[in-house]
């Protein structure tokens, strides 16, 4: 309880910095990133000054990474209206294909280095060449997610490279983002021709939302004389989480009796989370067929999601080891370099290719969500369409949907490691190459049918 509390002042006291410390505001970084910042610097201090913080205070942190990023991924898409692909496609279809040669490009930007040059410069673990896709487009969420993972496989330390991958990936995603939208409002290839920053409202700057533009948090589906609607979707939050946790067994199952299989131990290192996305989708479809609008509220799932992601990245940044990281800085800033100038590129020559209106704002939402959290996209995106005037947001909002249950902790981002440690860089590293040239042939295709 006491390790709870702490945390929860924690998060606290990164809101209070992120009201009150104006360069905090100016990146945009949310409250539990700043939160966790704070935890490990003062865990650190202490550590260095010979007075470590009583383990009664960060009792089961560690642990905490692991466990709530299967709720998160349980809520994904609980209370969510899901269209048919096809649907997704016409709308946002040009848009998915970008998304998915940006995310597939890191992991050819990370393995092709790790295999190239810095694994046989500096000697890494061939894991390291997933650090920055995890770090990138998964988040600090995926990153402190797949720290079991890392641990089965053997090599712990992933968890703090792909943590730290994060941090520099979402600070980056702002200051870098922030350049090119002055740079694209200077070279006039955005609609609205304002400097970025007369587009930022007070509410982003403090985070305080003014009272007459407070949005619901969800709406009672049932009476609270019945059960409280809260514990309700937790319930079924806990149903999702119960299937992902059926077919993880599943698949070890499987695994036992293909020797290949269970030689690499390939199934059974596979992360329980996006089994949970999966759990949720099928708790939803049961629910758009025999409890339409019934009893799943999204305005609720979101909250529950949001929320264990909150505390999730506190606890997973507050328990960074710090020596690990420092032992490998130079191999991971070379990575997170690579990271930013691979997403500079997407913006600047690939989105001009690919689009054929409103390019620069359609790319910088893409590059927001790649380097951090979708909601950095839409930030980044806000900043040079304020008012929402070109397709960019409906399409980058569509895409979502079909992006993240593959890549950004989706199933994809969740067997990428364990195959790495199973087959090599080599096979990764092809099978991303491959991905970004389909995608890349996808769009060429339907370019000329246009």
């Amino acid at each position: 309880m006491l390790s709870f509390v702490c945390l929860a002042v924690l998060l606290g006291l990164g809101y209070w910095l992120r009201r009150k410390l104006v360069f905090l505001q100016r990146l945009y970084l949310p409250a539990s990133v700043i939160a966790g910042l704070l935890g490990l610097t003062l865990i650190q201090s202490f550590k260095a000054a010979g007075y470590p913080l009583p383990d009664t205070w960060t009792v089961g942190w560690n642990k905490l990474p692991g466990i709530l990023i299967n709720i998160v991924f349980a809520c994904l898409f609980l209370g969510v209206t899901i269209p048919g692909f096809s649907r997704i496609w016409k709308s946002a279809g040009r848009q998915l294909a970008y998304g998915q040669i940006v995310a597939w490009g890191q992991y050819v930007v990370g393995c092709g280095l790790v295999l190239a040059i810095l694994g046989p410069m500096f000697g890494l673990n061939p894991l390291f060449g997933g650090i920055l896709p995890v770090g990138f487009e998964g988040g600090h969420g995926t990153a402190g997610g797949l720290g079991p993972v890392f641990e089965e496989l053997g090599w712990a330390a992933g968890k703090d490279f792909a943590l730290a991958s994060a941090t520099g990936g979402i600070v980056s995603a702002i200051i870098v983002g922030m350049m090119l939208a002055n740079w694209a409002v200077r070279k006039g290839y955005v609609t609205n021709k304002k400097p970025p920053s007369e587009n930022i409202e007070e509410e982003d700057w403090t985070g305080i939302i003014p009272v007459a533009k407070r949005p619901n948090a969800g709406k009672l589906t049932v009476s609270s004389d019945v059960i409280e609607t809260l514990s309700l979707h937790l319930v079924i939050v806990a149903i999702a989480i119960l299937i992902g946790y059926i077919f993880k067994e599943g698949l070890i199952l499987l695994q036992s009796v293909i020797p290949v299989l269970e030689k690499h131990h390939l199934l059974s290192s596979f992360p329980l989370f996006p089994l949970c996305m999966l759990g949720g989708l099928i708790v939803q479809l049961f629910a758009d067929k025999f409890d339409p609008g019934e009893h799943i509220d999204h305005g609720l799932t979101r909250r529950i999601q949001n929320s264990a992601l909150d505390f999730l990245v506190v606890a997973a940044i507050a328990t960074i080891s710090l020596n690990v990281v420092m032992k490998g800085w130079i191999p991971l800033v070379i990575l997170i370099i690579a990271g930013i100038l691979w997403n500079v590129f997407c913006v600047t020559w690939l989105a001009r290719k690919v689009f054929k209106n409103a390019w620069f704002e359609r790319a910088i939402a893409e590059m927001g969500q790649s380097m951090g959290v979708t909601a950095t996209g839409l930030l980044l995106l806000r900043v040079v369409d304020p008012d929402y005037e070109t397709p960019a947001a409906e399409a980058f909002a569509c895409k979502q949907l079909m992006h993240e249950p593959i890549m950004g902790g989706g199933l994809w981002t969740g067997m990428a490691i364990p195959l790495i440690a199973a087959v090599g860089l080599v096979p990764v590293f092809a099978i991303a190459c491959t991905a970004v040239t389909i995608w890349a042939i996808i769009l060429a295709v339907t370019g000329r049918k246009r």
